[in-house]
């Protein structure tokens, strides 16, 4: 491995990222290296630039949770990942495998979780350090830069979805069809689901008409709320908030049917007040979905290898990772952005 790499660097919060030349990691016992050949870009990584969530990295740190590559280093000890294996290093970095959730297969919820691109260095860099416990296998036939954005953005809805318990043939409303909600889309309908497409955005809307949405709600209109549920028979099954507003947090509780579930993904800066009196006298479940666990993301992984679920990507070099941030600051990424580090064609 060469002796140094580059990487895109937070130096600071709230400022540009710097490219610049870092030591390349070595693998210790219980570690592997993975060559990057692409990340993904998501919100969060912006999140983590700016510090603007409670618990915050700590500078200076390589943001990134959507790196696919291959193992080209293996620590003594590491038996269950070979080199050349292709591997995703995704946000769950690692857990520590033996408290009540990890051993109920809740790892995502493990009190001594570590975070790709947060607490551990991430995807914007030629080389990544992972743990090879809890590294995504990527299938055979998917590429390193249609992969990227399934585990985190794939993984994310699916398990969003799967959470709001709607089955085959019921109703689903999607709230924000951007980078997580166009996969959304397409999960839901690989799972069986009727769709209802929400979203401020025309051209957003009719993405998600294309990708399978069977009916749209402007949620600019006079009654999104009233629209929904006039089109779906009384409101949605299950309700996946992606959008990180505030607004669409609340319209989305509304627009949940009697019994019904509203899952919230997006994390909009603010509290959520919840409208106690409707959500107890529907008994409305509202729940929170934070990622997927290792079995979540090996099903939405062969979601996308057997073509049912595709990414919308932009590709984009390293170097224009604070160009990214800025359009993705002002909502002028149509999808994902993914950072091409030396893919494959």
């Amino acid at each position: 491995m060469p002796r140094m790499m580059m990487a895109a660097v937070v130096e600071a919060f709230g400022q540009p990222l710097v490219l610049r030349e870092c030591d390349t990691p070595s693998a210790g016992p219980g570690q592997i290296l993975v060559k990057t050949e692409a990340c993904g870009v998501c919100h969060t990584d912006l999140h983590a630039a700016r510090g603007d969530w409670p618990v915050k990295p700590v500078p200076p740190f390589i943001p990134g949770h959507e790196g696919i590559g291959v193992v080209v280093a293996v620590g003594a000890g590491v038996t269950i990942v070979a080199l050349g294996d292709r591997v995703g290093v995704p946000w769950m970095y690692s857990a520590c495998g033996h408290c009540e959730y990890c051993l109920s297969a809740w790892e995502t919820v493990c009190p001594d979780i570590a975070f790709t691109g947060y607490t551990r260095n991430g995807g914007f860099a030629e080389y990544i350090l992972a743990d090879p416990n809890y590294v995504a296998r990527i299938p055979d036939g998917l590429s390193a830069i249609d992969a990227a954005p399934i585990i985190c953005a794939g993984v994310t809805t699916y398990k969003g979805l799967k959470e709001t318990g709607a089955r085959p043939g019921e109703w689903v409303a999607i709230s924000g069809i951007g980078g997580l909600g166009h996969l959304a889309v397409q999960y839901a309908r690989a799972m069986g689901l009727r769709v209802c497409a929400v979203d401020v955005d025309d051209g957003k809307l009719a993405h998600a008409r294309a990708l399978g949405a069977e009916a749209l709600v402007d949620a600019r209109g006079d009654d999104p709320v009233g629209a929904l549920k006039a089109v779906t028979g009384g409101g949605a099954h299950g309700v996946l908030i992606t959008a990180p507003s505030l607004a669409a947090f609340d319209q989305g509780v509304a627009m949940t049917r009697r019994h019904g579930t509203c899952v919230l993904v997006g994390l909009p800066p603010g509290d959520f007040p919840l409208p106690l009196f409707d959500v107890v006298a529907a008994c409305i479940t509202v729940r929170g979905s934070f990622v997927g666990t290792r079995k979540d993301m090996a099903e939405a992984l062969a979601f996308a290898a057997d073509g049912k679920v595709r990414a919308e990507i932009e590709r984009q070099p390293l170097s224009a990772i604070n160009a990214v941030f800025d359009r993705l600051d002002h909502g002028n990424v149509a999808a994902r952005v993914v950072l091409d580090l030396g893919s494959p064609s």
